[in-house]
């Protein structure tokens, strides 16, 4: 073993040690005791951050199985924000839903090194196993209130349909692997090259069965089913981190598989692709439009936002490469960003709603307070800076400028363009601009509809709220000066092609 032969697993290493960390700390506290087990986190994924910037450029291996190549560590450095993030908005939701902090921090901090590896890793079989990991740990977030008879339903949806999608993705290496002789990318992609003049059905059914496992982790049509579940009945905190963090290493490995290992077989994958990306933005959006809960509105808007980097991915080129990164950038800092706000709504609701008509049900996690949208009327008479901050993530999620949404969009529509794929470009268009009524619908209901609030809300925890404004000015940076991450993107995802 030389050296360095560990050295591209560092950042996920210092991940799982916070993790490990954390759930020793959970262990050794006293009941009732206040330990600050989040900052245990926040050094790990420091630690993750400092490694992943010292291997940039030096395309580093383990074993042959994990690369730190300037892509992986892109998307490493995405999975840091997240985790950064995640652990700031999530404690008014830890102290709501009297959620186990450390089992909670343990878990999403498993599931980030799940994430990173899944990002990293350069053959199937460690593919799968990152999978798995970043999966089970989710799994558990989403029913962690296990009082709560919705989270129970929505954690086992999403463990059945999970466990389904896992033995699809199997069935999928198991085939490639019995059609090259290997399971890591660059010797299928070798293997697939040379032969590609003679495909075989045992070629194409292993791409299938691939295409599936990897559809449901990106919430594609019609592989969708358990995404508004799930994202209801987890807490806030969770349904921001699955949102952004599974569909950022998700993609990863997407990009990994399909424009490396089983590019010579395009022509075969892109036509499936691309009806896949239409009916994934066009269910998204017609769906999300009669939401009447915010959460599960979100969800179909994360359906929707995979169809636009569906769209990215199949267009192959130089741009859509580098859009499918700077847009699960955009995406994660602005989704996040929103289900921070939620969260902090969720804690404020100590009072019975007249807005809804519904009693008054104690925070024990059975029906979270200030969910519907029509909770959100009259926000900005009460708490400003929350209405503000909100506005700003929505409208960055419909693609207004100067929003990073809106840059985003644009890259990944000109990709769609200038590689032939004007229909498909059309059809995002199109949505995105349907998607305006329902994003707009909860800015309106904010600040053009009068609604009887409690008078007095819990003050925003500083870290929460610091988290908030700094994905607001991050939003701006991207949507106004994109050039230089736009660089970057594009220059990594070089690296693996």
């Amino acid at each position: 073993m030389t050296p360095g032969a560990l050295n591209a697993i560092v950042p996920m290493a210092c991940v799982t040690a916070a993790g490990i960390a954390a759930m020793v700390a959970e262990s050794f506290r006293e009941p009732g005791e206040h330990m600050p087990i989040a900052g245990l986190g926040l050094v790990g994924l420091i630690g993750a951050a400092i490694s992943a910037v010292l291997l940039w450029n030096h395309n580093t291996s383990s074993f042959g199985l994990v690369s730190a190549d300037n892509f992986g560590l892109f998307v490493t450095l995405i999975l840091v924000c997240v985790g950064v993030l995640t652990l700031a908005i999530s404690g008014p939701t830890i102290e709501r839903e009297r959620l186990p902090a450390g089992e909670h921090y343990a878990l999403t901090l498993f599931a980030l090194a799940g994430m990173m590896l899944m990002a990293t890793a350069t053959d199937l079989l460690v593919i799968f196993l990152a999978l798995e990991v970043l999966s089970l740990a989710v799994y558990v977030l989403t029913g962690l209130r296990r009082d709560s008879p919705v989270a129970s339903e929505a954690a086992f949806k999403y463990f059945l349909l999970g466990a389904f999608s896992s033995a699809f993705f199997l069935y999928g290496i198991a085939f490639t692997y019995g059609v090259t002789g290997s399971t890591h990318l660059d010797r299928i992609g070798s293997v697939i090259a040379a032969g590609a003049a003679q495909e075989t059905l045992m070629q194409r059914l292993a791409l299938g069965l691939l295409l599936v496992g990897f559809a449901f982790k990106v919430s594609a049509v019609p592989f969708h089913m358990w995404t508004p579940d799930a994202y209801e009945g987890a807490p806030s905190s969770v349904t921001g981190f699955m949102s952004t963090g599974v569909k950022a290493a998700a993609f990863a490995a997407f990009v990994r598989v399909f424009l490396s290992a089983f590019e010579p077989m395009r022509a075969d994958w892109g036509a499936v692709l691309w009806v896949v990306a239409a009916a994934t933005m066009i269910l998204g959006t017609v769906v999300g439009v009669v939401q009447p809960n915010i959460k599960r509105m979100l969800a179909y808007s994360s359906i929707a936002h995979g169809g636009y980097l569906l769209v990215a991915l199949l267009s192959g080129n130089d741009l859509g490469k580098g859009a499918v990164l700077f847009y699960l950038l955009t995406y994660a800092v602005t989704n996040l960003g929103a289900f921070g706000v939620i969260g902090l709504l969720e804690s404020a609701g100590t009072q019975p709603s007249a807005i809804s008509h519904q009693p008054f049900i104690p925070a024990t996690g059975h029906q979270p307070p200030n969910d519907q949208v029509r909770d959100y009327a009259g926000l900005w008479h009460t708490h400003p800076m929350l209405a503000g901050l909100m506005t700003v993530f929505l409208l960055s999620l419909s693609g207004f400028p100067p929003m990073a949404g809106f840059i985003a969009k644009w890259y990944v529509f000109t990709a769609a363009m200038k590689a032939g794929y004007s229909g498909l470009a059309i059809i995002g268009v199109l949505t995105s601009v349907v998607s305006v009524f329902f994003y707009l619908r909860v800015v309106v209901m904010m600040y053009m509809t009068e609604g009887e609030r409690p008078a007095a809300f819990p003050a925003v925890p500083r870290m929460a709220g610091l988290a908030l404004v700094v994905s607001a000015i991050v939003i701006f940076y991207l949507g106004i000066l994109p050039a230089r991450v736009l660089d970057w993107a594009a220059q990594s995802i070089g690296t693996i092609f």
